[in-house]
């Protein structure tokens, strides 16, 4: 059992500094000046002059690797469990990306499952770019149904070369499965959208909404920001139809191409041009490569993306761009949450999990990462590793 004492709690709504007992994984009591009894051997974390925030909540990490655009050498590695907690995060969900093939439902599961059993939350997308979607049972229902970790479907590729060029009523088709899978499951039944450059950016997810009876809450397309005119139909597509936009953290610094916006600023200019604080979510895209392509498609580069990202970009909203820090809590906090239909994550609130960041107040840097109720990074160090890291 820990208590954290006279933090300031942002969950993520601002709760003023109090204390926090946490025992079983779970948030026990809050409150003002809570006693310590030593009888429950309580071990008391000082968070004078910090912030205490929910642990993040990462929709979309490459939790397998990703890559191999440019051959089999260029295939990421897996990710380790430090890769995740330094950033302050606790959940991810894993998906597949352009390698369907390769890199498997099976496979998938198996290391969702390992990084659970060393500390953290994990989901799955069932999929991925590929169209007739590759499922482990045969069918999107099926897995979201049967299988305990499938949340929804991901990650589907449109707009882009590297994709199966559906069609828009074989995405609907797409969404209207993974809704009804998530329904009969008590599951978000979210399908999770790569978008690329591709001139018909959002229209495939306008068509679902204006041609069906499905709700916005079950797409989620991610790498809104990928480049300014994108960005700007997201903000509309926020806006018009109530819908979810996802912004992609990771970045290549060195190659960041003259129209993409980083996630912080995408976040203030979404918010400055009125939608909802309580419609766009960050993530980070880990593990999974950043190709370079040339002018005619051919492969030029990679790089690889990190989770860390999630944390930076979120910081960088506050302190850069001057977003409120509820705001841009959210977008990596309570949204995905609600969107994956996660009631005891992204929030401090009794009976809500443990996760949970504690951080200097002035400067946001990570202090401690509770995952669960343990204690996984203890003075900005992991105290907590992977099964094969040193």
């Amino acid at each position: 059992m820990y208590i954290i004492q006279n933090a300031h709690l942002y969950g993520p709504e601002d709760m003023g500094i109090q204390d926090v007992l946490i025992g079983g994984g779970q948030i026990l009591k809050i409150g003002e000046h809570l006693p310590v009894e030593p009888a429950y051997d309580v071990e008391v974390i000082d968070g004078s002059g910090m912030v205490l925030m929910p642990g993040l909540i990462d929709a979309h990490v490459h939790i397998l690797g990703g890559g191999g655009e440019g051959g089999a050498k260029t295939r990421t590695p897996e990710i380790t469990l430090t890769d995740i907690t330094m950033g302050g995060v606790t959940t991810v969900v894993g998906c597949l990306g352009t390698d369907g093939c390769t890199r498997t439902m099976s496979n998938l599961l198996a290391k969702a499952k390992g990084l659970e059993e060393e500390g953290i939350t994990t989901y799955v997308y069932t999929g991925s770019y590929q169209v007739p979607v590759r499922t482990l049972t045969g069918s999107i229902m099926d897995d979201i149904i049967l299988l305990e970790k499938v949340v929804g479907t991901g990650e589907i590729a449109i707009a882009d070369h590297r994709s199966s060029q559906p069609t828009r009523e074989e995405f609907a088709k797409i969404v209207a499965d993974t809704r009804v899978g998530g329904i009969l499951s008590a599951k978000a039944g979210l399908v999770n959208i790569h978008m690329g450059d591709g001139k018909e950016q959002l229209a495939f997810l306008r068509y679902v909404l204006e041609e069906t009876q499905i709700s916005p809450s079950n797409m989620l397309p991610t790498h809104i920001n990928r480049k300014i005119s994108l960005m700007q139909d997201g903000i509309d597509y926020a806006k018009e139809l109530g819908g979810y936009i996802d912004l992609t953290t990771s970045f290549d610094a060195e190659h960041l191409e003259p129209d993409e916006v980083k996630a912080s600023t995408g976040l203030k200019m979404a918010l400055d041009a009125g939608v909802s604080p309580e419609h766009v979510t960050f993530s980070s895209d880990g593990q999974g490569s950043l190709p370079i392509f040339g002018p005619d498609g051919s492969f030029a580069g990679l790089g690889v993306g990190k989770v860390t990202s999630l944390y930076q970009e979120m910081r960088d909203a506050v302190l850069t761009e001057g977003v409120l820090l509820t705001d841009a809590l959210k977008a990596v906090t309570s949204n995905p949450a609600k969107l994956l239909k996660l009631e005891r994550k992204g929030r401090i609130a009794r009976k809500a999990d443990a996760d949970l960041v504690l951080a200097e107040e002035g400067t946001l840097r990570i202090h401690t990462v509770i995952a669960k109720g343990q204690v996984m990074v203890s003075g900005g160090r992991a105290v907590v590793r992977g099964t094969f890291e040193r």
